[in-house]
């Protein structure tokens, strides 16, 4: 499911995080795009996709693993047999436990991915002299100047962008499926209703936090220049010097792929749990 998401929205992915960090650099999405091409090639939309699988795999295999254990202390809260089909809402709220445990692992190769993505741009701003082009040269140079914990840059708000996010994306996603379902079982539905309750799903999310993204993101990248301020104090900065609007930067891109992306990333996350139940079944 998580390979399935980057390989489907990765180049939406990378001018989101260049428009969100330099956001006077870009017109908007197609002029991003355009200068992206001219300055690195098509290769330059794919900065980043070794960390941005990395993030993904470990992330949607430990949300979805939490994802059903949540389920069931959900059932223990609200007094239910452990196989009674839970609300959409209770389903929302087990995927919002859920995600705390995920950010655990996406923190350190979100910080990676988005660095590599805005190398160009810090470079250009002249914020760094000279950038980090691989994986492991941006890994070592985190490790020199904060240690480990360095990959915990912009821990806050992760945690603050995935717990109110992923309640709306499970909550978007089952909801979806229950009006598609109409009255049928939700195990039944074929690609499309599942491509498009994916696609709801990640829609919601992104509205529901893209401001605290954009905050976790300037975090994270300009982190490479210096000691940044922490959460609130970016955001204030940022409304303060380049207004509310400069919190919604990349909305365009980052709505295409959340579309996109998380509707392949579902569509692959149920065939794949069914097969894998069908091989169980048959042991």
């Amino acid at each position: 499911g998580g390979t399935a998401c980057v390989v489907t929205g990765q180049p939406f992915d990378t001018a989101k995080v260049k428009m969100q960090t330099f956001p006077n650099m870009y017109k908007g999405l197609i002029d991003c795009f355009v200068k992206t091409y001219k300055q690195v090639g098509f290769r330059g939309f794919y900065n980043g996709t070794t960390p941005a699988l990395l993030a993904n795999i470990a992330e949607n295999s430990v949300l979805f693993m939490c994802y059903g254990f949540c389920q069931q202390i959900v059932r223990r809260i609200v007094g239910v047999d452990r196989k009674t089909k839970l609300s959409d809402l209770q389903n929302a709220a087990a995927g919002s436990f859920a995600s705390a445990f995920a950010t655990l692992v996406l923190c350190p190769t979100e910080l990676i991915k988005c660095r590599l993505q805005a190398m160009h741009e810090m470079q250009l701003s002249g914020k760094i002299i000279q950038g980090h082009n691989t994986v492991w040269s941006v890994v070592k140079g985190v490790i020199q100047k904060d240690g480990p914990l360095g990959f915990y840059r912009g821990l806050s708000s992760t945690l603050l962008r995935e717990v109110p996010g992923y309640f709306f994306f499970f909550g978007g996603y089952e909801l979806s499926r229950t009006f598609f379902a109409s009255g049928r079982s939700k195990d039944d539905l074929g690609p499309i209703p599942l491509l498009l309750s994916g696609g709801f799903g990640g829609s919601c999310l992104w509205i529901a936090v893209y401001p605290v993204d954009c905050v976790k993101s300037r975090i994270q990248v300009l982190s490479m220049a210096g000691k940044q301020a922490g959460f609130m104090g970016t955001f204030v900065t940022l409304v303060r010097t380049e207004g509310v609007l400069a919190l919604y930067s990349g909305l365009t891109p980052t709505m295409i792929r959340a579309f996109l992306a998380n509707g392949a990333l579902f569509l692959a996350y149920e065939y794949s749990r069914k097969i894998m139940m069908k091989q169980i079944d048959s042991y």
